[in-house]
């Protein structure tokens, strides 16, 4: 099943000592029931400085996978209360990245559905700051 969408995102970013920097996008999509779990993906754009990027939600029971695809590369797995390691490839080289999922929450159903991530971020084995994603996801 295959269905074209509209997402609201928020994303808030709160780095050590500086204010959080929020972003807001609402963006048309395509939301996917695909092996028991739901892929709902984007096109990034100029205002969230990712223009070329292809971006993957995938929920699965107990966790969801984020997967950037284009001019970087980059797969993060979100499980609560556990940590997961991945490569951030860009174009100038490659970061270590470390997120430890504070929150995975998600109720999809084929008509939408929300998506909530809180996590910690340490990039190079350094604290970086907390991510909270909130995605809301209507069908067209």
């Amino acid at each position: 099943m295959r269905r074209d969408v509209v997402l609201s995102i928020r994303g808030r970013q709160t780095y050590a000592d500086q204010e959080p920097e929020v972003i807001e996008l609402v963006t048309e999509g395509v939301m996917e029931l695909h092996d028991g779990g739901w892929d709902i993906r984007y096109e990034e754009s100029e205002l969230t400085g990712l223009e070329g990027v292809t971006t993957t939600f995938r929920v699965e029971p107990g966790k969801v996978i984020l997967t950037r695809a284009g001019k970087l590369s980059s797969q993060m797995v979100f499980q609560e209360g556990l940590s997961h390691d991945s490569l951030y490839q860009m174009a100038f080289g490659t970061l270590m990245l470390t997120v430890r999922a504070m929150r995975v929450f998600f109720d999809i159903t084929p008509d939408g559905g929300t998506i909530d991530l809180v996590y910690e971020i340490n990039i190079e084995n350094t604290q970086a700051g907390i991510i909270d994603y909130h995605l809301e996801i209507r069908a067209k």
